[in-house]
């Protein structure tokens, strides 16, 4: 019977950008490549399975992450994608046949990259950004706030369990709304109002001008948002010659790596 092999494999240290932790990920093996490809289902399972996936990846982790459940608590869906980016780096290496359209001519062509040539981070300069939550006054809609914060893994499968079944997969609403805990409406006369549960803000995101709309997106990139990895690289189109800086995709990018593997 085979006992398994004796062999030690490579590891990759990540700092995580947001919460500033150190990770060490090992590459994936056939067998857990295997198991992420049966994910692709639904959107809540394949995020369901990329987080247990990263998380059974990690040798070494730091004192304050107990178990799966606080992993899912202390990290932020941009700590995930660097972590993600240390798994793909480990696994694969490179960035393989990335499809890249060009911004002159309109072709299309594969370009294939070290994965380490494309990464660049700004880390969060502050300590506890998941106490962090700041107020955001709304122009159009007179006396309403936005609250905001910079969500985790826990709290996107807790939303995309209930969104997805209450509202079909609408993952672009899922992922925009998470951001936002709370509204709060303070009229004129009488006590404010506050809007908590997850259908109420849904609705209220779904009423709001466009306007408003851009005023606390940009007030997220402003205050959690830009603290993230960044994946680019400088391209040269073989048709018309002209060179562009694109971005990639990573997690389009790490599905990809698995079925070509």
């Amino acid at each position: 019977m085979f006992k398994g092999w004796n062999a030690v494999y490579p590891e990759y240290e990540v700092i995580t950008p947001q919460s500033h932790d150190s990770y060490h990920l090992k590459s994936l093996n056939v067998r857990e490549e295997e198991k992420l490809k049966g994910s692709l289902i639904t959107p809540t399972k394949i995020t369901e399975h990329l987080n247990s996936c990263i998380y059974h990846s990690i040798v070494k982790k730091p004192a304050s992450i107990k178990d799966y459940d606080t992993f899912l608590k202390n990290v932020t869906l941009k700590d995930r994608d660097a972590l993600l980016y240390g798994l793909f780096h480990i696994t694969y290496e490179e960035i393989r046949n990335y499809d890249v359209k060009c911004g002159s001519c309109g072709k299309e062509h594969p370009v294939t990259i070290e994965a380490e040539k494309t990464f660049n981070m700004t880390p969060y300069p502050e300590k506890d950004i998941l106490k962090k939550e700041v107020k955001v006054p709304l122009k159009v809609v007179q006396g309403v706030s936005a609250f905001i914060k910079q969500p985790t893994l826990f709290d996107e499968i807790t939303n995309l369990k209930t969104s997805v079944n209450a509202r079909g997969s609408n993952m672009d609403l899922i992922t925009e709304t998470l951001v936002i805990s709370k509204f709060l409406q303070e009229p004129l006369e009488g006590g404010a109002v506050e809007y908590k549960t997850r259908e109420d803000i849904v609705d209220a995101y779904l009423d709001l001008p466009s306007k408003d709309k851009r005023i606390i997106n940009k007030a997220y990139v402003d205050n959690f948002g830009q603290y993230c990895i960044d994946l680019k690289m400088k391209v040269f189109c073989p048709s018309c010659g002209q060179e562009e800086e694109v971005a990639i995709d990573l997690v389009s990018n790490f599905f990809s790596n698995l079925y070509r593997s």
